[in-house]
């Protein structure tokens, strides 16, 4: 590990044992590592957006042939007038492209879950529950249990029947179902926690603990 090498990996020691003493309570050593993490990753966005999408698909076309991209004129005004909103008596001005921006990330982003989520998930439900034809008897039973799961909770969130006799069991059934599947995401989330855990712990004690050791004392 070369000097430079050593004094990054101590500033990072020092911001992860700075975020980790939120553990014990607020303090200011958690806010500035917390702030510090906030304008770094503000910082990188602002400048990946600026020369992966702002520069190649608006600055370099308007000066390189503004003629065939006259129309880039429209949403570059747009963008600047987002800016109005700090300015007092035309901060309604900034209500014309937000209303644009939010019409057109529905629209888009309605086709693209529809394509690529909805669709698909009812294609998915849709198998077969009886053994035979390349489905064993193992695979059938889970079909079953999948399509009792997704039939249940659907009726579950059907509010236009009142909950009463079969129903009301089904509805009950698909409250099951939710739990666990809230059950399983929560443990998938709280497993993801733990093994970031063991990342930084694993980082404290092997790259800055013993990789300070062998630095300061000659060895690789």
């Amino acid at each position: 590990m070369t000097s430079g090498d050593l004094i990054g990996t101590w500033i990072g020691a020092i911001l992860t044992l700075f975020i980790f003493s939120f553990l014990y309570k607020d303090n200011p050593f958690f806010r500035f590592a917390e702030s510090l993490f906030a304008g770094i990753s503000l910082g990188y966005y602002i400048g990946i957006v600026s020369v992966q999408t702002l520069k190649p698909n608006l600055v370099i076309p308007l000066f390189t042939d503004f003629t065939g991209n006259w129309h880039l004129v429209i949403p570059l005004l747009l963008g600047i007038a987002l800016y109005t909103r700090y300015i007092g008596k035309i901060a309604w001005i900034a209500r014309i492209p937000l209303s644009v921006y939010v019409g057109y990330y529905v629209g888009i982003n309605m086709v693209q879950k529809l394509q690529g989520e909805v669709v698909p998930q009812i294609g998915s439900t849709m198998m077969q529950l009886i053994p035979g034809n390349g489905v064993g008897v193992t695979a059938a039973l889970n079909n079953v249990v999948i399509f009792a799961g997704v039939l249940s909770v659907l009726i579950y969130f059907f509010f236009s029947m009142e909950h009463k006799g079969l129903v009301g069991g089904v509805s009950r059934l698909g409250i099951w179902f939710l739990m666990l599947g809230f059950g399983a995401a929560f443990g998938y989330t709280v497993m993801g926690r733990i093994s970031l855990l063991i990342g930084r712990i694993y980082y404290l004690w092997s790259d800055w603990i013993l990789g300070t050791i062998a630095t300061l004392g000659g060895g690789s």
